[in-house]
């Protein structure tokens, strides 16, 4: 049990594509986050949590079971599935007597659509043909998927601006789910069947500001249009991974007029999704809960590229993808302060576990972030180290400031000191003055099973 032996309701907001820079909690001077911030005035804010992979799928599923995704088998998407009856944070805490409730987006693509929750709502629930026990593998063959059909970049960047997005009712789904779930369980003005003692652990988690980037909110786009700055005069690196089908430049690819109207409709998306997020956070004040005897967390799976490096989306390990924003919220149970030490979404198994009073199931990669932010990262003896990776080819490994990447399909190494070169512009891999850390990174990387 945990504080005064009662166990504490759980909150995770979640979105999709949310790079860790762009909120106003994080200094953005121009995207207007009120829900969250108002969250990290007392909470701890992670400055640096990296996803386990710069992908939907393989980050999502690590987070969920607190395992790397090479440890998971869960490596890139539409290829690996985690076994039905993987423990995963939201089985843990069905097991000792929570009602779980995902709503929204988990992107599981397997035959066990629940992966331990009790309830779900949403409009992502689909088994992948590769993964359906039984199916007619010659039925299926050259049967296109959406995945197979995605325009290029160019086009994704032109077509950006005011206008439908397919996500946005599929948001709107989820909130809708998640208030009718808060009411049923604090209120239920209609059947008087509220359980509010009863412990909740609730996610909704939001595709936005995932692109297509266009939004419906003329005002909110008109509003960033006349102010963003999108990223123009970039370089793109010299290797495969680092560009690729993504590159999109201003003024080159694309027009720098094009760029700005979907950096426009990316920030109007978040703005969208905290909007959302505030709705779910009024809801519950309104059914009389006090949000201090809450945990809330808000997390992304990936960040979003932006045109920066002159790319888009994600798959990067550069900070725009692989690093995204974490605050985590617990008055009683977790200090507040900003937090540099480096963390992972893995982290939030047995943080969650910890914070809960639930035990934290052994041989997971996961490390409770409690004592790191109690007592700091020396203190704590922290292990200031994050991966990220995609597939068993490509490898980040980030340490302090340094951040190597590794390419195994092109044995090729990258390395990068934030604290020196924070935009990521010069690889210096081959400086002699990192000749140590770089050796010390390959040993790193060869213990992983990254050969």
């Amino acid at each position: 049990m945990s504080r005064g032996g009662v166990r504490p309701n759980v909150l995770i907001l979640m979105s999709d594509e949310h790079r860790a820079d762009f909120a106003g909690f994080a200094g953005h001077p121009g995207v207007r986050t009120p829900h969250l911030d108002a969250l990290a005035e007392d909470a701890a804010v992670f400055e640096h949590c990296y996803a386990p992979s710069p992908i939907c799928v393989p980050s999502r599923q690590a987070m969920a079971a607190g395992l790397h995704p090479h440890r998971l088998g869960v490596e890139v998407m539409g290829v690996d599935e985690s076994s039905p009856g993987t423990m995963t944070f939201a089985r843990l805490f069905s097991q000792h007597g929570y009602l779980t409730v995902a709503a929204g987006k988990l992107h599981y693509m397997g035959e066990d659509q629940m992966q331990g929750w009790r309830r779900r709502v949403g409009a992502d629930q689909e088994v992948w043909p590769q993964f359906l026990a039984g199916a007619d593998a010659d039925a299926y063959a050259g049967v296109p998927r959406p995945t197979d059909h995605k325009w290029s970049m160019v086009t994704e960047i032109e077509r950006s601006g005011v206008g439908d997005n397919p996500l946005t009712w599929e948001d709107e789904y989820a909130v809708r789910g998640a208030l009718h779930v808060l009411h049923r369980h604090f209120v239920d003005a209609h059947y008087g069947r509220a359980v509010p003692d009863a412990p909740l652990l609730l996610l909704v988690s939001l595709n936005e500001p995932h692109y297509p980037y266009a939004t419906p909110d003329a005002e909110r786009f008109a509003h960033h249009l006349a102010t963003v700055e999108p990223f123009v005069d970039q370089e793109v690196f010299d290797h495969p991974f680092l560009g690729g089908r993504f590159v999109a430049r201003a003024g080159i690819e694309v027009t720098a007029e094009a760029a700005r109207r979907a950096t426009a409709a990316y920030c109007a998306m978040i703005e969208t999704m905290d909007a959302r997020h505030g709705r779910v956070l009024d809801a519950l004040r309104a059914a009389g809960q006090d949000l201090d005897d809450w945990i809330v967390v808000y997390t992304s799976d990936h960040g979003e590229m932006l045109g920066e490096h002159g790319v888009w989306e994600k798959q990067k390990f550069f900070e725009a993808s692989a690093r995204v924003p974490l605050l985590i919220r617990a008055p009683g149970r977790l200090p507040a302060g900003r937090v540099a030490a480096n963390v992972s979404l893995v982290d939030l198994f047995a943080t969650l576990a910890e914070l809960a009073g639930l035990p934290v199931p052994d041989g997971l990669d996961s490390r409770s972030l409690v004592g790191l932010v109690t007592r700091g990262a020396d203190a704590a003896g922290w292990d200031d180290e994050a991966l990220s990776q995609f597939d068993r080819t490509h490898l980040m490994i980030k340490r302090g400031p340094l951040k190597y990447q590794w390419y195994g399909d092109s044995a090729t190494e990258v390395l990068f000191d934030l604290d020196a070169d924070p935009t990521e512009a010069a690889d210096l891999s081959g400086e002699p003055r990192y000749a140590d850390a770089l050796a010390a990174f390959r040993v790193r990387r060869a213990a992983l099973g990254f050969a």
